[in-house]
């Protein structure tokens, strides 16, 4: 009876795992499909809070920057499009 029970803890922890794994892909996703509005975001913000026009330029990059660096990661391994 406790053999069956450890057996089902393992279990669960398992499904966690791959719950926490699929988020995460997800989360990756989306952040490479929005990443460039994300930082053109953050960069405004920035700029309102009083920081440097330029330096938030510089930091949110080239529109289209995520995309590429997505079109990338499936070349070689690793994303080459940087700020």
């Amino acid at each position: 009876m406790k053999r069956r029970a450890n057996s089902k803890r393992g279990q669960t922890m398992v499904e966690y795992i791959i719950i926490v794994v699929i988020i995460a892909i997800a989360a990756i996703a989306i952040f490479g499909i929005f990443g460039d509005t994300i930082r053109q975001k953050l960069s405004g913000a920035v700029v309102e809070l009083g920081g440097s026009e330029d330096e938030a330029k510089k930091a949110a990059g080239d529109y289209g920057d995520s995309q590429l660096w997505l079109k990338d990661l499936g070349k070689d391994g690793a994303g080459t499009a940087q700020n």
